[in-house]
């Protein structure tokens, strides 16, 4: 259904005024696409991911913006990282665009990037190890991964981190080393901020035939989700049903 014209012209004048906002601020292009493409709600679409954000610099509205920027391009921060990693191949660039890959489900690649990142004085860098071990647990590749981690053992509240015991659990976990795993998940969910670690502890109480404890977990995710902001209420319900299929033998 078209729409009336005085409202197709306000639609075409907004519009407008968008595309000029778009090339004086410098955005990416394909938003003049979207909104041209898509009146109005391309524009909508981008008045909400960029405008508000601007006019309020408010912590609350930028989340929001960039949640409505991954959406519409997902492949955003990794396309940005390579651009930086291309113009200057340092070990911060490497390791930014080896997690910008390990998000987009990429481990071959991040693998690869943190493994050439860590050379030289940078051969013992505890992120750069915990995110190769990451890498290589998604990869099943979990004795690998464990050697890793133990480089670490020495390094004091390097090997402690949230993800480094996350992924140590992991691996223990695929290696079948089953109290250590457990023992690792325990600490993890101690200092884990967010539900991944309490969905893959439900997921490996579930898969040791523990499925009391696992279900205990569960209602604890569905709990802390209720009461969650609901900017986070998304990712806490991709983990929630990520432990719900685990307990369920799915």
């Amino acid at each position: 259904m078209s729409l009336p014209l005085p409202l197709l012209g306000l639609s075409l004048l907004f519009s407008i005024l968008l595309c000029v906002h778009v090339v004086r601020s410098g955005r990416e292009m394909y938003w003049l696409f979207i909104i041209l493409m898509f009146q109005p709600l391309g524009g909508l679409v981008y008045l909400v991911a960029i405008v508000m954000p601007e006019m309020m610099r408010g912590p609350a509205a930028r989340k929001m913006g960039e949640a409505a920027r991954d959406t519409l391009d997902p492949q955003r921060e990794y396309r940005e990282a390579r651009q930086a990693c291309d113009d200057s191949p340092t070990v911060h660039n490497r390791m930014k665009l080896a997690a910008a890959a390990a998000d987009l489900g990429r481990h071959d690649e991040a693998e690869a990037l943190y493994r050439e990142a860590a050379q030289g004085v940078h051969a013992d860098d505890p992120a750069l190890l915990t995110g190769r071990a990451r890498a290589l647990v998604e990869l099943n590749r979990p004795a690998e991964a464990l050697a890793l981690l133990e480089q670490l053992d020495g390094s004091g509240d390097a090997a402690r981190t949230p993800q480094a015991t996350l992924t140590r659990a992991r691996a223990y976990q695929a290696l079948g080393r089953v109290g250590e795993a457990d023992r690792a998940y325990q600490d993890a969910v101690v200092r884990f901020h967010g539900l991944e670690a309490l969905a893959r502890q439900a997921a490996f109480l579930a898969e040791a035939g523990r499925k009391g404890e696992a279900q205990a977990v569960l209602a604890d995710i569905d709990g802390r989700i209720a009461k969650a902001n609901p900017h986070f209420r998304k990712e806490g319900r991709a983990w929630r049903d990520f432990a719900a299929m685990a307990v369920a033998g799915r």
